[in-house]
């Protein structure tokens, strides 16, 4: 399992394809504030509700200087599927690799029914404007999580 950020770290620098296949890179948001979450899988029911809540609350997170990107291990193809099927607006972006949900400590040991297995684990990373980890939440819910994220940031 890889290090968990901290506050104050370094936010691991990265460049993976959205879901039309074009490069994002978090250098691309300098300047701005970046909110870096990581779920499981596109299209099962709690990535798809913490995917519309992002949505459905990304005027007032953009209002308050804050981007989104959502990554998860899947392929372009089934992220692009993801947000028309749901009109998501969130960035999604494709870590089929995982190397960087591991570099932000978002892969590891879970455990689930009394089984344990290597998964990715439900974190969202703040990043501030200058590349810094501003607050690092990871095993979060994914209902209720965007609402607290906005509730703790005092948007």
């Amino acid at each position: 399992m890889s290090e968990r950020l901290q506050p104050g770290d370094t936010a691991p620098a990265f460049t993976l394809q959205d879901a039309d296949g074009n490069e994002v890179s978090l250098a691309d948001h300098e300047g701005r504030k970046v909110i870096v979450y990581f779920y499981p899988a596109a299209l099962t029911p709690g990535c798809t509700k913490q995917a519309c809540d992002f949505t459905d609350n990304l005027d007032v997170l953009a209002g308050a200087g804050y981007d989104v990107l959502g990554i998860s291990p899947d392929t372009p193809e089934k992220l692009a599927k993801f947000r028309d099927t749901e009109s998501l607006k969130v960035t999604l972006l494709a870590d089929p690799d995982k190397q960087v949900l591991d570099a932000y400590g978002a892969f590891g040991e879970k455990k689930n029914y009394g089984k344990t297995y290597q998964g990715v684990i439900r974190s969202t990373i703040v990043v501030d404007e200058h590349g810094k980890v501003e607050r690092a939440l990871y095993n979060v819910r994914a209902t209720g999580h965007v609402a607290k994220i906005i509730k703790d940031l005092n948007i």
